[in-house]
């Protein structure tokens, strides 16, 4: 039995590309903000350890919007609702790191159950059902971009504006509490915050993969820079390419968008990773 060679016709077509990508402005422009924002914030996800927490909250956010898909509400009002309630919880009962992780792995079948019961009990067309989990580039109508750049400006205000506290409570906590800063305070506007963002991230990349957007990016950048300003910025436009390459490239493609973001994000990681590894043995090679 012969087995047909791969036709890359298959996978990519680029007829009608610039048509596509005119008719579909918003999910690049959705995919843009996301992805600078979502580096942005990553920084301080890889800094105060929450990356397992994001997997939590997008579960939770997944939930609210299989919900909302259920009984004929907004996805981003349900996903929104869904990660408020996770990162709260998460907040306020995980100042600690032990009990934090025990919370995220208590939280996080929880929401998935829940959803997968209201999707199951969802009659409507399947495509929204998959789109909740692996995201929907064609689902990012004009309200919902609206939504999404106001979320995503109140989140990168909310940074902004607590950026320096935010900093030294992330890298030392002990001695940021001494110098009288609300420690608790802290890290529970920073748990909003990153539950807004995961909301409105499930609506692009799916509950899944949201970790492509809100960790690999900045653990990339932390890879191969440790400056305060270079750090976020790098990881911001790790995030952007990401983004908006993986949205590009769904354009012309067969899959969902999903499989684009999250693997070109995993090779910025591994090309990070490689250039690490030189620069160190260009040093110890140096030293010797």
């Amino acid at each position: 039995m012969i087995v047909p060679l791969l036709d890359w016709s298959d996978v990519f077509s680029f007829q009608d590309y610039g048509a596509l990508v005119a008719l579909l402005a918003n999910s690049i422009i959705a995919g843009a903000v996301l992805g600078v924002v979502g580096g942005l914030i990553g920084v301080f996800v890889m800094q105060r350890d929450l990356a397992f927490a994001v997997h939590g909250v997008s579960e939770l956010a997944f939930a609210g919007a299989a919900a909302a898909l259920l009984f004929g509400g907004s996805v981003v009002a349900g996903s929104l609702g869904g990660a408020l309630v996770a990162a709260i919880l998460i907040g306020i009962l995980g100042s600690k790191a032990r009990d934090r992780n025990s919370i995220v792995g208590v939280l996080m079948p929880f929401g998935l159950g829940l959803g997968i019961l209201f999707l199951s009990l969802y009659d409507g067309r399947s495509a929204n059902r998959f789109s909740l989990l692996t995201g929907q580039i064609v689902s990012v109508s004009s309200p919902d971009l609206g939504w999404l750049i106001g979320i995503s400006v109140v989140v990168l205000l909310g940074l902004l504006l607590m950026w320096n506290p935010l900093r030294f409570d992330s890298l030392d906590p002990i001695a940021a509490s001494a110098r009288g800063i609300p420690t608790r305070l802290v890290s529970l506007t920073f748990m909003v915050l990153l539950g807004l963002i995961v909301a409105v991230s499930v609506h692009i990349i799916g509950a899944l993969l949201v970790m492509a957007l809100l960790v690999t990016p900045a653990a990339a950048a932390m890879r191969v820079t440790a400056g305060p300003l270079a750090v976020p910025l790098l990881a911001a436009l790790f995030g952007f390419v990401s983004a908006v390459g993986g949205i590009l490239l769904a354009l012309a493609g067969t899959l969902p968008v999903s499989p684009y973001i999250t693997t070109i994000s995993f090779l910025i990681y591994v090309g990070c990773w490689i250039a690490q590894r030189i620069r160190g043995r260009v040093r110890r090679s140096a030293r010797a």
